[in-house]
């Protein structure tokens, strides 16, 4: 069986890469195509396999501002020849979905979300353009959703990476799927070998709007608890500039730091409303706790009471709240019980999982 895995673009490591990497352990020939490659950001994980780019590929701007080009993605996918392959594996939250694969192929699509601007969160990414842009973006993203519906239609299975994500390919594309939560490096992120916790706590995100880490930065100003802040993104000058001297922002740090940084936290902020959240379960499989907004994917991953505490609403005094309540019930956190939790999440599970859904078509 000839298999190709496609995958939106491979220009920053993150969740949706890592099962990239989990899908070669299982198709280790499978050839990888994608919109465009950074070789010098991911080459250390991505080398050694066969990598098919786009033509945005050629424009270098493309492979550290892909979001610039988002208008030519879809005829991009469209492009690539599979004609040859009998199974293709997309990885989308975007446009992958969209390749046009041969009548005798299997077209399995393990969505992360059906993207968010073009549907649930247009007006959110919207508001802060000027008018010109905003009618720009508008028009664009109209018809974006008419071929994101059409794309949709070429997959033969969905697989979502949560419940919250299954009932949203449910809403969007009136289709129903299989959930398999995604990989998480549990062998790596593990408990530290002393509980010497230090004080503070932690953001590990991306610095974008919809992960709302402005209003953490809200709540700490107001409560002068130390809170540090890993990660880069457009937000990060905004955000610095209006933090209080408690907030401490540490922009990109490699895995090895972020593991410790984990280890050491009191606790894992989680404001934003996610997909899955694969951040929550790494620093769960360190045996540290996390303070989340209660929706989207958290809900299935945390254990109120036991591995974390949530709070009702997306705003500062609620999380404020939360902080207080956790620290009242710190000490009935308990990290090994923590950590059995997050191993339900592993990345073996995920092949496991994957392969068994597989097998299952193919032989049905």
């Amino acid at each position: 069986m000839k298999v190709a895995i496609v995958h939106e673009w491979l220009t920053t490591m993150g969740g949706s890469e890592k099962v990239i990497l989990e899908l070669k352990k299982l198709f280790p020939d499978a050839p990888i195509f994608t919109l465009v490659y950074n070789q010098k950001r991911l080459g250390k994980y991505f080398n050694n396999y066969t990598i098919i780019t786009s033509n945005l590929q050629k424009n270098p701007l493309a492979q550290i501002k892909h979001q610039l080009f988002f208008k030519y993605m879809p005829r991009a996918f469209e492009s690539f020849d599979l004609s040859d392959f009998d199974l293709v594996i997309s990885s989308s939250s975007a446009f992958a979905k969209g390749v046009i694969t041969s009548p005798s192929c299997i077209h399995i699509c393990y969505c992360h979300t059906p993207p968010r601007y073009i549907w649930d969160l247009t007006h959110e990414y919207l508001k802060d353009y000027n008018i010109i842009i905003k009618k720009y973006l508008e028009r664009n993203f109209h018809y974006l959703r008419i071929w994101d519906t059409v794309a949709a239609n070429r997959v033969d299975y969905f697989v979502a990476n949560s419940n919250y994500v299954a009932n949203r390919i449910k809403k969007f594309y009136k289709r129903d799927c299989k959930v398999i939560y995604p990989p998480v490096d549990t062998e790596y992120f593990t408990p530290a070998n002393d509980e010497n916790i230090e004080d503070y706590y932690l953001i590990v995100s991306r610095l974008v709007p919809y992960k709302k880490i402005d209003l953490a930065v809200e709540a700490f100003n107001k409560i002068s608890k130390r809170l540090v802040i890993v990660g880069d993104g457009p937000e990060y000058k905004k955000l610095k500039s209006i933090a209080k001297p408690n907030i401490e922002f540490l922009g990109y740090q490699p895995d090895e730091i972020v593991r410790d940084l984990y280890r050491r936290c009191k606790a894992l902020i989680f404001p934003g409303i996610e997909d899955f959240g694969i951040v929550p379960v790494e620093v769960q499989a360190c045996g540290r706790p996390v303070i989340a907004l209660k929706k989207g994917g958290a809900l299935e991953t945390i254990e109120d009471g036991k591995t974390g505490v949530f709070f009702e609403r997306q705003d500062a005094e609620s999380l404020i709240e939360a902080v207080y309540k956790f620290e009242k019930d710190v000490d009935k956190f308990d990290r090994n019980y923590i950590r059995i939790h997050a191993e339900k999440f592993g990345a073996e599970r995920f092949r496991s999982e994957f392969n068994d859904f597989i097998s299952r078509i193919i032989n049905q």
